[in-house]
């Protein structure tokens, strides 16, 4: 993966001082998320014990508007810093390739297709954009949230979660089949569209000769043949993708599931009480957004890496 994107080092190198905010962001803002559940436990069993006042409930409901909020502040950040980021680094991207393109001689022009040309300045680098905006910051997002809550979910219960984290490998297991496969049709998805850009120009640009030997029909048909084509091998890509999502939603409803059965045994048997089921329910629920995420980034990656 990282000789993929080697070429891309400089622009990174470049952009350091807004990947390092980013980073810093994406900390702040998984702090304040994993506040959220602790304070869900500690009402739930305040109330329990205590009763459910009114002084009760507008204390705990200040202190989640607080760490909703810092959570909110700090992801606008992040997004702010790291796909502002991505779309400098996209601006560099195609005006450093223009001006290759304009150091060219002519004789490059008759040796590459115009099509895969404007494949690699539009699609491709679209691709690549997305690989260093969207899937850093899901990464990322992803990775921390993950260490900062499992310390607390084993503090609640090491058996709870190590039967509700079980699944999760499997969701891995998944993700890196599908990543190859999609990594591979998506480089002939655009393999495909560089042939249909190139043909577009060579019949726009040869209309006077196909007029003249009357062969309109024809390019009209190998034309849009080429575009079935295209359309086929993005269907491929698009069933696959399909496939992806909720084979990882099924591995985290089974997760959901394993944390309601385990968990509910464990607050009948008095191990845990009512508040810390409550916040561990809540750590699983945040959870699942980023293991999906998962999913997503993968694609990214794959198609970014394609595009590199």
């Amino acid at each position: 993966m990282l000789e993929r994107i080697k070429p891309l080092a400089p622009y990174l190198k470049r952009y350091w001082k807004n990947l390092a905010w980013g980073g810093a962001a994406v900390i702040c803002y998984n702090v304040f998320r994993v506040m959220i559940p602790p304070i869900v436990g500690h009402a739930l069993d305040d109330m329990q014990k205590n009763g459910a006042t009114e002084a009760r409930i507008i204390h705990y409901a200040i202190r989640l508007i607080f760490a909703a909020a810092g959570a909110a502040i700090f992801l606008y950040i992040t997004r702010q810093v790291l796909i502002g980021a991505s779309r400098e680094i996209e601006f560099d991207l195609r005006n450093d390739l223009f001006a290759n393109l304009e150091r060219q001689s002519a004789g490059y022009y008759h040796t590459h297709r115009t099509g895969d040309i404007m494949a690699r300045t539009t699609n491709d680098l679209n691709a690549v954009r997305q690989l260093l905006g969207p899937a850093i910051m899901y990464s990322a997002n992803c990775l921390f949230f993950t260490v900062f809550a499992l310390p607390f979910m084993i503090h609640y219960s090491p058996k709870l979660t190590l039967c509700a984290v079980g699944p999760l490998p499997l969701a891995s297991v998944l993700v890196q089949s599908f990543g190859q496969r999609i990594h591979r049709r998506f480089e002939r998805i655009q393999a495909m569209f560089s042939d249909i850009s190139a043909k577009a120009q060579e019949n726009f640009s040869g209309a006077r000769l196909i007029r003249a030997f009357a062969q309109e029909d024809a390019e009209i048909a190998s034309f849009e043949r080429a575009n079935q084509e295209y359309i086929g091998r993005s269907l491929h890509l698009v069933r696959l993708m399909a496939m992806l999502w909720p084979s990882l939603e099924l591995v985290l409803g089974l997760g959901l599931a394993i944390t309601l059965l385990v968990g509910g045994h464990e607050v009948v048997s008095h191990r845990i009480t009512v508040g810390d089921f409550g916040a561990f329910n809540v750590y699983m629920v945040q959870l699942i957004w980023p293991m999906i995420a998962i999913g997503w980034v993968v694609n990214l990656f794959q198609r970014g890496t394609a595009s590199v």
